[in-house]
């Protein structure tokens, strides 16, 4: 991790740590109830305390509304509020401590309505609808012809599910619920706006990993032009997936607009529990039709997600995972539904592989749910349904390689999931795929008059190591140590915009933007130091900073870049949205010990395998896997933003749990390479695959070792004893 001795240093800045001339700091007023009609917002006392330069409420924004995708939020609440925390007014001062007092001087009346709280309720045709004007609403997926709750409906299907449910011998049907789970990030969310002399841009420093996408979102909810918005480099202390959105960049941008001066805002923790875009809950109801001799010939997937308030967080509109967590299996007739409902409670937005273990712990539940009444071994179940290279998977796509045999064998022996056990002792296995998605991005590759080469790109590191990786990728290409190679990060005017980091992808679309780029910068230096060797460029090699002819003659970088007059700069383009084809499978087995006095449940072993490409960085990679599968056993065990009555409860890690040291398993990870990846040199995703199967791995092992079947995360000590 080369960006490491930046971060122990305090030289990497984040957006907490940007302070302007002149810089206010930005507060903001929260609802206290989950749905209702602001009847009047009273700010002059506020406005007289000494310090406060500026107020902005609903009323200055009023029908303007923002989204990464669907543009549903209001950026401040228009004349309704529909969940508790959500942003009623805003203060800028000129200090912290007088931007909260003011707060306390607002004076804001309320008429309270009934909220709706219960997803199934608010996706019912006569619930009160929360959006009355959804239909309207730009960025949605497909039209909503009548008013509804539900706002996204979507489905994918193959073969016919009635004919497959009608050949089945047996048909199994589950339901299974999971929790909104908070990312647990180190960084809250912080911003500095500094508006531009005529309102019609601003400057910005925010802890976004999307910074192009970042500026769309506030110039077009504004009705601004793009280019005068300008998004300036941050490190990011910590993201899985939470940090994409706009969250509080347009008050600031308000706020510096309305002051002449510089806005911050630095979220603090409960805020972030109360208010920020935690995962998904989840309603999957799962039905199954499978033959005697155990091959599946129907699966019905629907999902219910609670999207919260409102749908603005979510980059695609919708949760990507449902569509592929059907699994790895050859499947003739396969039916999956998402549904997204409004409610009265936090909106989500998306965390680390947005949908897929809510899907996978369904589906790989079931699947062992299917192998039990069918009296088979869940491995031999699996291993009867499994795609092979070039199967067809559940929703109509051909993956042309995906070697589940042999990573399933290998996970197997490597876990000892056959040996004996102890009583109350159980062993689960769960499988999930994973196909990367693709994107668009720039690099530039430049070479100095000292030789030294530089990787330029707007990638920001959100705390993978993905500078790492650019820089590896550059040495490879460029045959240099990874010491001659420095990194930089480009604001939005300096370079075309990218899709970002996310999805898994960040090294497939940059890696292959920044190869592309020091591949060009090789051919500039193998053709000058082929005129001024007087040697066919085909005889050249590069090694250890110098091009190399066969009479031993050499020319080093700086001297070819020094003779050339100018700068050796290659810039590549990767576009390439495709997902897949290939396809990286992740199987994971766990091993708990169960105490049936109290239910609790300890997480003993773990195995983490992985069929994926070629690995660029062994330590990082391995960081991937750690980091998800600890992310996983938290989801499964313990995590969970607890909501009573549209009300966050658990606003503190002493209430939201996440795991610590003492509750980490014994791990064991296995890893076969081919590559055949979309990445360079043939590279896989790993960023996301390791959290996706964890949950369903645990909860089929807590059933093996006592009979308790937990449809319904987190898998506590309390339902367990009841099961």
């Amino acid at each position: 991790r080369l960006e490491g001795p930046e971060k122990v240093s305090g030289r990497a800045i984040y957006a907490t740590e940007v302070s302007l001339s002149g810089m206010l700091w930005c507060k903001v007023l929260r609802s206290p109830i989950s749905y209702g009609r602001i009847k009047n917002i009273d700010t002059s006392r506020a406005l007289a305390l000494p310090g406060v330069r500026a107020i902005v409420t609903g009323e200055d924004v009023k029908g303007l509304l923002i989204g990464r995708k669907i543009y549903d939020m209001p950026i401040l609440a228009d004349g309704l509020v529909r969940f508790i925390g959500e942003k009623v007014a805003a203060v800028a001062a000129e200090s912290e401590a007088i931007a909260e007092e003011a707060l306390s001087l607002i004076d804001v009346e309320y008429e309270e309505w009934t909220p709706l709280l219960d997803p199934l309720e608010a996706a019912r045709p006569t619930a009160a609808l929360l959006h009355p004007n959804v239909p309207g609403y730009r960025g949605l997926l497909h039209p909503v012809e009548a008013p509804s709750n539900v706002f996204v409906d979507m489905h994918w299907k193959k073969g016919d599910i009635e004919i497959g449910f009608h050949e089945a011998d047996i048909v199994v049907e589950n339901t299974f619920t999971t929790k909104p789970v908070h990312q647990a990030y180190i960084e809250p969310h912080a911003c500095v706006v500094r508006a531009q002399d005529g309102g019609d841009g601003a400057d910005i420093w925010a802890c976004s990993k999307v910074p192009f996408a970042l500026r769309e979102q506030v110039a077009n909810a504004f009705g601004r032009g793009l280019e005068k918005f300008i998004v300036h480099p941050c490190y990011i202390g910590g993201c899985f997936g939470g940090k994409g959105d706009f969250m509080d960049v347009p008050v600031c941008y308000l706020l510096s607009l309305r002051s002449g001066r510089p806005v911050k805002m630095v979220m603090d923790y409960s805020e972030e529990f109360v208010a920020g875009n935690p995962r998904h809950a989840a309603i999957v109801r799962v039905k199954s039709g499978v033959k005697k001799d155990g091959r599946l010939v129907a699966h019905r997937m629907e999902y219910l997600f609670d999207s919260g308030a409102y749908g603005a967080f979510k980059p695609q509109g919708y949760l990507v995972g449902p569509k592929e967590a059907a699994g790895p299996y050859k499947i003739p007739n396969v039916f999956i539904e998402e549904k997204i409902v409004y409610t009265n409670k936090i909106p989500c937005g998306h965390m680390r592989a947005p949908g897929d273990p809510q899907g996978f712990f369904a589906n790989e539940s079931q699947m062992d749910l299917i192998a039990r009444r069918l009296g088979m071994d869940p491995i031999a179940f699996r291993k009867k349904n499994l795609m092979r290279d070039g199967d067809i998977s559940p929703i109509g796509h051909k993956v042309p390689h995906i070697k589940s045999d042999e990573i399933l064998d290998a996970a197997v022996a490597s876990s000892g999931y056959g040996r004996a056990k102890r009583k109350h002792t159980g062993r689960g296995i769960a499988v999930a795929q994973w196909l990367p998605l693709g994107g668009e991005s720039h690099a530039f590759v430049s070479i100095d008059a000292q030789g030294d080469v530089l990787v330029a790109t707007a990638m920001l590191d959100q705390g993978a190591g993905t500078h790492t990786a650019m820089r590896l990728v550059a040495a490879e290409e460029l045959q240099l140590p990874l010491e001659r190679i420095r990194i930089a990060t480009l604001d939005t005017s300096k370079v075309g915009a990218d899709t970002g980091i996310g999805a898994s992808r960040g090294t497939r679309i940059f890696g292959n933007a920044t190869r592309l780029a020091a591949a060009q910068a090789r051919e500039q230096l193998l053709d000058l130091a082929s005129a001024k060797l007087g040697v066919g460029k085909e005889q050249l090699s590069l090694t250890g900073g110098a091009v190399r002819a066969p009479a031993g003659e050499s020319l080093s970088y700086g001297e070819i870049a020094e003779s050339s007059g100018s700068e050796i700069r290659g810039h590549g383009l990767y576009k390439n949205f495709e997902s897949g084809p290939e396809a990286a499978l992740c199987i994971q087995v766990a091993e708990v010990e169960v105490d049936v006095e109290t239910g609790q449940v300890h997480l003993t072993h773990f195995t983490s395998a992985h069929s994926t490409g070629t690995v660029l960085n062994p330590l990082m990679h391995q960081g991937q896997i750690d980091g998800g599968v600890v992310m996983g056993m938290g989801y499964a065990l313990m995590e969970g933003v607890m909501i009573d009555g549209g009300n966050v409860v658990t606003t503190n890690f002493g209430e939201n749990k996440i795991p610590s040291i003492r509750d980490i398993p014994s791990l064991r990870t296995l890893i076969q390479e081919f590559p055949v990846g979309n990445g360079p040199y043939g590279g896989m995703s790993i960023g996301e695959p390791p959290v996706v199967p964890t949950a369903a791995a645990i909860a089929n092992a807590v059933e093996d070792a006592v009979g308790a079947r937990i449809y319904d995360l987190p898998i506590t000590a309390e339902k367990v004893l009841r099961a």
